[in-house]
Order: C-alpha cells, then structure tokens, then sequence
C-alpha cells in the first residue's frame, strides 16, 4: 500500500510526569499522579497521531543505538507506522526530553540532544521519502545536519515533484529567520504557534507576521493561537480565524504536532476550509486533555465526534 504522507525530521522521547511542583531537595523523593513515555518532537508526534487518525504513515528520522531507540521504532510499529526509513545510529543517543509538567501546565524540559542532529536524507532515498502526495518537515532548529540548505534542497525537490508541503519548526530564536528564508517559497502550509512567528518576523499583529510570511512565498499560514484559537491567511489575501474548542487543559506537550497531524489529515480527505481548521483544533484540544504528545487521540471518528459536540469559547 502506498503512503499518504512522508514525514521528515525530528524524532524523540519524551518523559514526562505531572504535576510536579518542585523538585525535592537532596535526595528526598514526592510522590506523582502520573509518568508517561512517548514518541514526540515535531516529527514523531505528529506521525504518531497521524496514524491514529488513519494515515498510512513513512516516518523518516533518526534514532540512536540506545534503549530509547528500541522504545520509539516499537512504539511507532504498534502504531502501523513504516519505520523503514528509520536511521539507527551507532554511537549517538536518541533526542530525549525529560518534561516536568506543573499544575498550572507550565512544563520545563531538559533535552539531550542525540541522533536528531546527525539526520540526513541521503539523495538515494529521495524517491521513496518523496513518494507520498504529503511531505511534512518538522523539527527545524533542533536539525544540524539537516538544517539549512540540505532542507532547502529537499522541499525544492519535493515541489518540483509536485507534492504539497507542511511545515513546523521547533525553538525559533534571532537566527530562526536565516535558517527558514531558502525554504519559505517551497511551503504551502507553514503552521507555526503564533508566539514562534511573532518571534521570527518581528511582527506583533498576528495579520502582519501572517504577511510577512507570504510576502516571502508561503501559500498559507496556519497560526495556532493557544486558548485564542487559529489564524488562516493565504497568498490570496483570505484570512480566517476559528475559536478554541472549550476544554480543561492537563497538559499541552505535543499540542502544535498534534494541530498539524489534524491538519494534514484535513488535507488528505480534502476537507473545507472551516472544518480542517476544526478538525486540526480537535485533535490539539484531544491531546491537552491528558499527558503526553499523543493522550486523548484514539481515532478519525472519535475525533470528528468531538469536533462536532464539544463547544468553543466564546
């Protein structure tokens, strides 16, 4: 069976544990409600929920040679994922975070830095990782090796082969705009929080980022607006923005990938405007309802029932 989306870049694991309202001094030791592993990163969690969501998956990524690499390619296998395209390094660690998730949903992390930064798509795989009709690329700024112009390169060719592309990026900073500007003509949804591209384009007015952004070639922007909902904008000059379903929040990890595997899933059943917005909210809101990149996902069904029961905010 042939695969309705690629998706490229980063590959994690995530151990969280909530809530957590101090780290104990010395070494005493608290007691917790709830520890959890997952598959996350902007790659990974949104493969993950993608193949909740029905998507025949290619996950293209990298682990190391370490037990947590035998933790996220068996995770990915239960979840029907192709783990084919799956680089096991030798001598690096898997990308990990540890997340401590407080009451009140703040969660610092600590990252170990692994085999996420020696990912490459060598150019003999081009035609499988760019046979899918999606090609999503998540994880830029935690990339190294794929960083830049390699990424460039890669949706270049992807375009050329006539594929639609998403993209998401993870840790903007000052440098972010450099990293991202060769890649800008080549994305048709870049989907990042609003807070990520209020920061790379220096625009306050979530409007004026969407057009710095297509100004720059970005067919659409999908800005997520944590509790204010989302912001559509297109080369077009159509903007549309959706409330927030209305939820108790427990955790929100993996919200924006959850968001783009809702959106993505949109994109492969050709769903309207309106209601690829709704179903991308759907499948974020899901996921803050438990802990971890993936909690409160289960299917397409389950989640297009809670699209259309559960209210919004008003």
């Amino acid at each position: 069976m042939s695969h309705d989306v690629s998706v490229i870049g980063l590959y994690i694991l995530d151990i969280l544990g909530r809530p957590v309202d101090a780290i104990p001094a010395g070494g005493n030791v608290e007691f917790i409600d709830e520890i959890r592993l997952t598959v996350a990163g902007t790659a990974g969690g949104t493969v993950v929920d993608l193949a909740k969501l029905g998507l025949n998956c290619l996950a293209v990524g990298a682990v190391g040679d370490d037990e947590k690499a035998d933790f996220v390619l068996s995770t990915l296998k239960k979840f029907g994922v192709d783990t084919a395209l799956m680089q096991q390094l030798k001598g690096v660690p898997t990308s990990a975070t540890i997340l401590n998730v407080r009451r009140n949903g703040d969660r610092p992390a600590l990252h170990q830095r692994g085999a996420s930064d020696h990912f490459e798509v060598p150019v003999a795989a081009l035609d499988a990782v760019l046979a899918p009709p999606i090609i999503h690329l998540g994880g830029t700024g935690l990339l190294a090796k794929l960083d830049g112009e390699p990424s460039a390169r890669l949706l270049a060719e992807a375009k050329r082969r006539g594929r639609i592309v998403t993209f998401d990026l993870l840790g903007a900073n000052a440098g972010t705009l450099d990293l991202i500007a060769p890649l800008l003509a080549n994305i048709d949804y870049f989907m990042p929080s609003i807070e990520e591209a209020r920061l790379i384009s220096g625009q306050a007015d979530v409007e004026a980022a969407g057009r710095f952004f297509i100004d720059r070639g970005v067919r659409h922007c999908v800005f997520t607006l944590g509790g204010d909902g989302v912001c559509f904008m297109d080369h077009a000059g159509q903007v549309m923005r959706q409330p927030a379903f209305d939820i108790q929040v427990v955790d929100t990890t993996g919200c924006g990938d959850a968001f783009d595997a809702g959106f993505i899933t949109a994109l492969h059943h050709k769903m309207d405007l309106k209601t690829a917005l709704n179903f991308a909210q759907a499948s974020a809101a899901l996921v803050a309802t438990g802990l971890g990149s993936d909690a409160g996902i289960r299917s397409f069904g389950d989640t297009m029932d809670f699209m259309n029961t559960t209210p919004v905010r008003s």
